[in-house]
């Protein structure tokens, strides 16, 4: 199976769905910066494993669209503010919104996809009751995304954060949307209780396999691969996986090295590169790798109480290609 080509084929379906939610409005300006992210590309995952998980239950991808672009619109908003707190000026190999527009504007196009996303959840054509429980399920993930980001920005604070600590704040900050990406797909599709359940694991166990793939590629990347800004982990003084492992391990004059650069702002290329090759000589990209593939298998494991289709099939390469991806 193409995955690429399986995913296109329902990107493409989506685009269409988006441009109509985010026609032209006025002030002019804050139209233009709303769109200035979604319309600049983006992989569309969660509207994407919304669409299958609906057709893997057999349901009708017409159900799932208003949340699918909901999902996306969500995601983008996050992505708008996260940019203006870490500084970042390159996201999908285009200036970031506060960067073209300026960061007033760009705050306040962030909380315009936010309220364009439960305007559009009112088109859900389904049934009322199925409705509330896709709405609730969207604001306990939009809260948990919002607790999450506290945590990520509390924990570069901090010198010392637990694994456990760790996988509690990216459950909250990525897997949230995961979750309900796949969970609501299988709800508005009409899949059984079972069903609905193990899409919920499914999207819980993806979206910590796909983090920790993150946070290794924000170190080992490159910015015209990766469409982003490289190093600001090390300089922000990110809790990464990676991060977490090595400053519970480190000693001596790894520590030490670890204290004087890790949360550096003003740390030059030379002093990334030697934090990330210390991260290395410690073990702690391997135990992240490992980490990933972990849950990767568990995300697959989730499937099995589905029925074999195509979309199935579809949702087991996502997992593979979770911790497999370049960018």
């Amino acid at each position: 199976m193409d995955l690429k080509n399986e995913l296109r084929k329902r990107v493409d379906v989506f685009n269409i769905e988006l441009k109509k939610y985010l026609e032209n409005g006025r002030p002019k300006i804050l139209y233009d910066a709303a769109r200035h992210l979604p319309m600049a590309g983006g992989k569309r995952l969660r509207p994407a494993i919304s669409m299958i998980s609906c057709e893997a239950v057999s349901g009708d991808m017409k159900q799932v669209m208003p949340l699918a672009v909901s999902l996306e619109l969500i995601h983008n908003f996050t992505l708008v503010h996260d940019d203006i707190m870490d500084k970042s000026h390159l996201r999908r190999n285009a200036p970031t919104v506060h960067i073209e527009y300026g960061e007033p504007t760009a705050i306040i196009a962030g909380d315009l996809l936010f309220a364009k996303a439960f305007e559009i959840m009112h088109d859900f054509p389904g049934d009322p009751a199925v409705f509330k429980k896709l709405d609730s399920g969207l604001v306990r993930s939009i809260r948990e995304v919002c607790e999450g980001q506290q945590l990520d920005m509390e924990f570069e604070k901090r010198h010392n954060v637990s694994e456990e600590e760790y996988l509690e704040m990216i459950r909250k900050k990525t897997s949230s949307l995961f979750i309900i990406a796949a969970e609501g797909g299988a709800l508005a599709g009409g899949g059984t209780a079972e069903e609905v359940k193990d899409m919920n694991a499914y999207g819980e166990f993806l979206g910590l396999a796909f983090q920790i793939r993150d946070d290794y590629l924000d170190m080992s990347s490159d910015e015209e691969t990766l469409g982003k800004d490289i190093g600001n982990d090390i300089r922000n003084g990110k809790k990464t996986l990676i991060a977490v492992h090595s400053l519970n391990n480190a000693s001596g004059d790894d520590k030490k090295l670890l204290e004087n650069i890790f949360g550096n702002r003003d740390a030059s290329e030379r002093d990334v590169k030697k934090v990330y090759d210390l991260f290395e000589e410690l073990g702690s990209v391997e135990y992240a790798k490992n980490t990933a593939l972990e849950y990767s298998g568990r995300a697959k494991k989730a499937l099995d109480t589905l029925r074999d289709s195509d979309a199935k099939q579809v949702l087991m390469e996502l997992a593979e290609y979770s911790i497999k991806r370049e960018k």
